[in-house]
């Protein structure tokens, strides 16, 4: 179940970065937000009333809530149209605690693919806070490429191979992504300069099986 939201967290993150970059409408970006956030405080929810008390699936199923509420956050500020500096900081808590569970996917589940994903995560939604929370808005382009291209690394390419049953070999997984992130995101940032335009209110992307 989680893996089916991961797949819809991809289609989101897809979504809020063409938004960022002025290719979506803000309030056509809103309803998608809403229902993918719907999904993702519906599935840890389920999956935590279902672990058993056991302590390591409510650990892998709680990160989830933190996506869950940055959709349904983004959904309401960009259909309301209200100033979108609560969504930034909330950003900050999220890029804050993804480490404490890149450290726990590391370490405690072994499971190193998803500890690298989260260390994409909390880049990414640091990169929310820098552009919402700090009113960077020069990062607008940076963030809406860094933001597509982490709907599909980290959600929708994970979640189809997960559901297919090819995801295998996650220490050599692992490494790829990390050499990936790096490359990828450093390359970004000379080619997209500034931005031409300012961040839609509310424009974080938006967690995942973070599923």
């Amino acid at each position: 179940m989680g893996n089916v939201g991961l797949l819809f967290v991809g289609a989101v993150l897809f979504v809020n970065g063409l938004m960022l970059l002025q290719r979506v409408d803000a309030k056509s970006a809103a309803v998608f937000n809403l229902f993918v956030g719907g999904l993702q405080v519906l599935t840890p929810t389920y999956l935590i009333f279902t672990a058993g008390n056991d302590p390591l699936k409510v650990l892998a199923a709680s990160g989830i809530y933190l996506f869950g509420f940055t959709y349904l956050y983004v959904g309401i500020v960009l259909l309301a149209g209200i100033d979108n500096i609560g969504v930034g900081y909330y950003s900050l808590f999220v890029a804050i605690v993804a480490l404490g569970y890149s450290f726990a996917n590391f370490h405690l589940l072994k499971d190193y693919p998803f500890g690298v994903i989260w260390l994409y995560w909390s880049f990414l939604w640091f990169l929310f806070f820098l552009l919402l929370g700090l009113k960077k808005a020069e990062l607008s382009d940076y963030v809406g490429w860094v933001t597509a291209i982490e709907g599909w690394v980290t959600g929708v390419i994970p979640a189809a191979l997960l559901l297919s049953g090819y995801w295998k070999h996650p220490t050599e997984i692992a490494i790829a992504l990390g050499a990936f992130g790096v490359v990828v995101f450093a390359a970004l940032w000379p080619l997209t300069g500034k931005s031409r335009h300012p961040a839609p209110a509310g424009s974080a992307g938006s967690t995942g099986t973070t599923s």
